[in-house]
């Protein structure tokens, strides 16, 4: 008799669509080699086979200050806290000069939810950037970012995204999604917009034309039907927009909650219930959403939770872009990453060293000319791990 378990991967690597009930079987029972030698074979078929690309990109963080109180999070502080800070226009500009002066496409802009911040002030920020910095991608803010300032004008999430893009908004990254569940998401933010409201300042993005990246963070405690529902979330959202408009997300990208700094991780820690996701779960979470996410071009791998050697094996699991130079990261360090250290050649050697050619990308990945480089001599990249 055959086994349920190889009926299903068999099906997964035809390119059929798995049903949430046959994810969940996999996440559960499917061997971890067999697990991710199905996820490479897909992702060789939906991504160029040979190479494997990455950002140069900046975060910058324009405040800290954030009244929603995540317990996941150690970044934020409170409005009158002592190290509480917003960032003028012209410091984020030093920050997005020294990002171009190294060939950097793209800065990535969030904060907290700041009360007192207004439309304004965003509006400035980003024609200020845009004004002298043409060249540079402004992915900015998060869902709930715009949720939070949506509130605070009293604007629907279409005018306050239209508002933005007119200033100089390209793109709205996946940020704040954790787990698209709301049980979940009313235990660690319980301040933040519901799983529903994330989807649809998504989906309003995407029919305004911005680009949109999809993202997930494990070891909340989660149960397996919770990450499978985030999942099949995010797969039918794509299937609207693609349909809709041919503007979905560009990618998705994984990562495993950092508990060591944040009221939940010492209250999980207290209890005797540590939180969090090892380098085999978190493989196996990104091979388990390459073959999920069947509507996905490209999946990132996670250095900055995971370190550089994990990351290197999520590209033979399903992953088919190394992420980013993230040349400043305040929020995963914060909350007690240690692997916030990646310059541009780090990134290249890692990549060569996994057996194939780096290529630096935009966000919406196209590669930038002149960074290809070929794939070191030894086995294809459809062989065996290294």
């Amino acid at each position: 008799m055959t086994d349920p378990v190889d009926e299903i991967l068999d099906r997964a690597r035809a390119g059929e669509r798995l049903s949430p009930a046959e994810a969940l079987a996999l996440h559960g029972s499917a061997p971890f080699e067999r697990l991710g030698a199905a996820a490479h074979e897909l992702r060789l078929r939906r991504a160029d086979p040979a190479t494997v690309t990455y950002l140069v990109d900046r975060n910058v963080n324009y405040t800290n200050v954030c009244v929603t109180h995540c317990l996941f999070c150690a970044f934020w502080r409170p409005p009158d806290h002592a190290e509480a800070y917003v960032l003028a226009p012209d410091q984020i500009a030093a920050k997005v000069a020294e990002l171009a002066a190294i060939g950097g496409t793209r800065v990535l802009l969030q904060g907290g939810h700041h009360p007192d911040l207004r439309l304004p002030f965003y509006r400035t920020m980003l024609s200020f950037l845009k004004a002298r910095f043409p060249s540079i991608t402004l992915d900015a803010f998060s869902p709930s970012e715009v949720d939070h300032l949506a509130r605070l004008e009293g604007a629907s999430i279409e005018e306050i995204l239209s508002d933005l893009k007119s200033a100089g908004l390209d793109g709205l990254p996946g940020g704040g999604a954790e787990i698209l569940d709301d049980e979940v998401r009313g235990r660690i933010a319980r301040k933040k917009q519901t799983a529903g409201a994330w989807l649809s300042t998504m989906e309003t993005a995407q029919r305004l034309g911005l680009t949109t990246s999809a993202t997930m963070v494990i070891g909340f405690g989660e149960t397996p039907e919770q990450r499978i529902r985030h999942l099949a979330r995010l797969r039918d959202l794509q299937d609207r927009s693609l349909a809709a408009h041919g503007n979905g997300f560009t990618a998705f990208i994984s990562w495993t909650f950092q508990p060591e700094n944040t009221p939940l991780g010492a209250g999980a820690a207290k209890r005797g219930e540590p939180l969090g996701a090892g380098p085999d779960e978190y493989l196996r979470h990104a091979a388990l959403s390459r073959l999920f996410l069947d509507n996905f071009a490209h999946h990132q791998a996670s250095w900055p939770t995971q370190g550089r050697e994990v990351a290197r094996r999520a590209l033979r699991f399903g992953c088919d872009d190394f992420g980013s130079t993230m040349m400043e990261e305040n929020v995963v360090s914060s909350a007690g990453a240690v692997h916030h250290a990646m310059d541009v050649e780090s990134i290249r050697a890692e990549i060569r060293l996994a057996g194939f050619a780096p290529a630096q990308r935009t966000s919406r990945y196209h590669l930038v000319p002149g960074t290809f480089l070929a794939p070191p001599p030894g086995p294809a990249a459809a062989g065996s791990p290294r």
